[in-house]
């Protein structure tokens, strides 16, 4: 009997590419991938966009990568609270990806009398809409966040992200919200349940070990680290738990 092909969950920045330049032999491994019959998608805690603008930006550098390869935060938060209350209604501080998922789902997006107060990505944060989910969260409205990311590189340098910003609303309202991206083995259920695999059949390949390590372990995914992000091989003996496998990068991972 032949051993099933191995799915590879991978995360995108860091390991696939920086900014937007891809880190070198990133697009040489997904096309070892396509070319062997493996299932994957591309992973982002990042719900600002929607996964035709980041198909879009990932083929403009040379991915060979369709709509169906990559999924998001606001994919799995969409996913989440269609299965928790079906076509219900949230107010929602956030991006277009955000807004399209939920939307795609039967969401209604609205201030008055939601579901739901769900928190994601967005370039600015309106004084007026923190002030609005401060009032529903307080009132009893359940808080959802897309990922508790604190930060986020841009061009001109780190800026607050929704993990902050969650923070920020916890604080202003005694309720901690519900995040739904990595490291909450949550959005890797959803992720498998989107290909139609099992955990035991998958890897997961991130340069994070509090975040992508942490959710392929807790998961009963196998695991792969890469060094092309945001961790050193001296960090890793920082936590309590191993990947399966490192490589410097996705370069050297032959599939």
């Amino acid at each position: 009997m032949s051993t099933p092909k191995k799915t590879y969950l991978i995360d995108m920045d860091g390991v696939l590419v920086h900014g937007q330049r891809p880190i070198p032999g990133a697009i040489e491994f997904i096309n070892r991938l396509r070319e062997g019959g493996h299932k994957f998608l591309v992973l982002t805690n990042n719900p600002r966009y929607t996964v035709t603008d980041l198909q879009h930006r990932l083929q403009t550098i040379g991915f060979d990568l369709e709509s169906n390869n990559i999924y998001s935060s606001a994919l799995a938060t969409a996913a989440f609270v269609q299965s928790q209350k079906p076509g219900g209604k949230a107010y929602v501080i956030g991006d277009t990806g955000l807004y399209q998922a939920l939307a795609d789902v039967g969401y209604t997006l609205t201030e008055y009398n939601p579901d739901y107060v769900i928190l994601g990505e967005t370039e600015t944060y309106p004084f007026e809409k923190l002030t609005r989910a401060t009032q529903l969260i307080s009132s009893g409205v359940p808080f959802i966040a897309t990922n508790p990311d604190p930060n986020g590189p841009t061009e001109s340098g780190v800026v607050p992200a929704c993990g902050a910003v969650a923070s920020l609303l916890e604080k202003a309202t005694g309720y901690k919200p519900y995040f739904v991206g990595k490291p909450n083995p949550l959005m890797m259920r959803s992720a498998l349940r989107f290909l139609n695999e099992h955990s035991e059949n998958a890897v997961m390949v991130g340069d994070r070990m509090d975040t992508d390590v942490k959710i392929g372990l807790e998961s009963g995914l196998q695991t792969i680290l890469v060094f092309t992000g945001m961790t050193t091989p001296e960090l890793i003996g920082k936590f309590p738990y191993r990947p399966n496998q490192v490589f410097d990068s996705v370069a050297d991972i032959i599939p």
